[in-house]
């Protein structure tokens, strides 16, 4: 452990990760020593479309009264991302409701999944994405809020290369070294110094990849067969391609990737994630724990 880093960022976990409800998991982010929380805002009770105004402002009482922040929602909408043109115009009007939700209750960060990036800029795929990310962006830009991609599906250089070609910085970055770690094999460190323009938010997760594996297989391509996030965790909890752990259990150089984030003045939230194992409410008290080391 590198002691001379001095973090001060402030420390996040995702509620949902708990797997006890939003209002029991506020409580236990509490009590696991969280600073803010992240919440998955797509279906169910945090569903934009099922929130009530008195609802909201309930829930934004409920966070403030536990001296809590909300770090980000989450506004993954699975399936393929954004690479299928025939079905964005919803997904888009959908993920700006959940801005509109993040704003409401305290947060300018909305985190999200857009699909692997193709390698080829001349292809269908890659024009529907850029043009439904052309759209958020400048959506959250117009509210100096961001819509935040999730690292992993490709290598941080080409991601950097899309999000160059969208003109404003409402779609960024929201930085997770394990699944770089655990699908594309990338640099976690040398991946902050490329995004450093670009990274608001960031996941402190990691693990272990097994063996070099396809992230169309991993996180679904148009033409391939869909992965669902629970197909994800599966895959990391017992898969025989990669494997996600507890902090400092794995690949990810935690002492670099802090360091880098200090290096390119990265102020933002910390927040850890466990998609698996027996007891997250344990691996996740024992994440916050990880990093209040790096913070004495």
């Amino acid at each position: 452990m590198n002691h001379s880093l001095r973090l001060t960022n402030k420390i996040g976990v995702i509620v949902d990760s708990f797997g006890i409800g939003i209002a029991e998991g506020l409580q236990k982010a509490k009590d696991v020593g969280a600073e803010g929380v992240q919440i998955y805002a797509v279906s169910g009770e945090m569903d934009p479309d099922n929130l009530t105004s008195t609802q909201r402002r309930e829930l934004r009482s409920l966070i403030d009264g536990l001296g809590l922040d909300i770090s980000a929602l989450c506004g993954d909408l699975a399936g393929h991302g954004f690479q299928d043109a025939s079905v964005n115009a919803a997904k888009i009007e959908k993920s700006k409701r959940i801005l509109d939700l993040a704003l409401e209750l305290g947060t300018n960060i909305v985190t999200t999944h857009i699909g692997i990036v193709p390698d080829d800029r001349n292809s269908a795929i890659y024009a529907a994405m850029q043009q439904a990310c052309e759209e958020l962006s400048r959506y959250a830009s117009s509210m100096n809020a961001y819509f935040a991609i999730e690292t992993g599906p490709e290598p941080a250089a080409h991601l950097k290369s899309f999000l160059d070609t969208l003109g404003t910085k409402g779609v960024s970055v929201n930085f997770d070294p394990a699944n770089m770690v655990m699908v594309t094999g990338d640099d976690p460190v040398r991946g902050v110094h490329t995004l450093k323009d670009y990274i608001v938010h960031t996941h402190v997760k990691d693990g272990r990849r097994l063996r070099e594996v396809n992230p169309k297989q991993v996180y679904g391509y148009l033409g391939y067969d869909k992965m669902d996030h629970t197909a994800i965790a599966d895959m990391a909890s017992g898969g025989a391609d990669f494997i996600e752990l507890p902090p400092g259990e794995g690949d990810v150089d935690f002492d670099a990737y802090f360091q880098a984030l200090q290096d390119i003045g990265y102020t933002g939230y910390l927040t850890i994630e466990r998609e698996v194992g027996d007891d997250p409410a344990a691996d996740i008290a024992g994440a916050v724990q990880f990093i209040q080391k790096y913070r004495a």
